[in-house]
């Protein structure tokens, strides 16, 4: 029969040190007791047993010394050589920006208005459409439109010339719209500035686009071009030799 031991506190018969059991005995807590430490100084072992940390708080990373962490414990999502970790512990693929479709052509064109003193359209090669397609790989994917052209002012002593470029875009099976909206607004390269003297140049452009589709889509370009008075006129590429360039870049959203 175990024998009961009641009283109210144990203190060391000389000394500060306390021994309850002898080397290989088990001190056992019973279910329901409670061992309040809390206003004492714990002294672990060096090596911790196996046991649950689910209840450990306030743990410093800085104190991690050997092994790695799981990239499962780091985020949700799967890791892998094409994922980083964004700040919402989230795996998901590196932001947008690849170049992911490239392409190019060259044209010449000789298209020349000389009489109109309304805005009219001017397209490349005696009115056939130069067209550049492009299928995009995803709806967040955008579309960069960049080329060159050159072009010739020539107008007499009161005359004047104005142009504005017109991007053009057609998805899928739908007609041509404008990329931009209304052409009066919002263009670049000399919108709607008006030339009265002899001007050549070469005149580069750019557009960004976001089609939202991953149909075929289908670029083309026309100039909208004005005069006014007698002697007016606008070549495009006037000089031989010379070419506008089309460069149409799919880039990851």
């Amino acid at each position: 029969m175990a024998s009961v031991l009641k009283v109210d506190k144990l203190d060391p018969q000389s000394g500060t040190a306390l021994e309850i059991g002898t080397s290989g005995d088990t001190v056992s807590i019973p279910s329901g007791a409670t061992l309040d430490i809390s206003s004492a100084t714990l002294t672990p072992p060096a090596t911790m047993p196996a046991s649950s940390g689910v209840n450990l708080t306030a743990l410093n990373a800085t104190n991690l010394g050997s092994g790695t962490v799981p990239t499962a414990r780091l985020g949700t999502g799967t890791a892998s050589s094409s994922t980083v970790l964004y700040g919402d512990n989230t795996w998901a693929a590196a932001g947008g920006g690849k170049v992911l479709q490239h392409i190019t052509e060259r044209r010449g064109m000789y298209n020349q208005n000389t009489t109109s003193t309304t805005e009219q359209d001017v397209e490349y090669s005696s009115g056939n459409t130069w067209e550049l397609a492009i299928t995009p790989a995803s709806t967040s994917n955008y579309l960069f439109i960049t080329g060159v052209y050159g072009i010739n002012f020539q107008a007499t002593s009161g005359a004047q010339n104005r142009y504005n470029l017109k991007p053009y875009i057609k998805i899928g099976a739908g007609s041509y719209a404008q990329m931009l909206g209304n052409y009066t607004t919002g263009f670049y390269n000399n919108n709607s500035v008006l030339f009265n003297q002899s001007t050549a140049g070469l005149y580069p452009f750019h557009i960004k686009y976001s089609p939202s589709t991953t149909s075929e889509c289908k670029i083309k370009l026309t100039y909208k071009v004005q005069h006014s008075g007698s002697g007016a006129s606008i070549t495009i590429n006037p000089y031989t030799g010379q070419e506008t360039w089309l460069t149409v870049q799919e880039i990851e959203g």
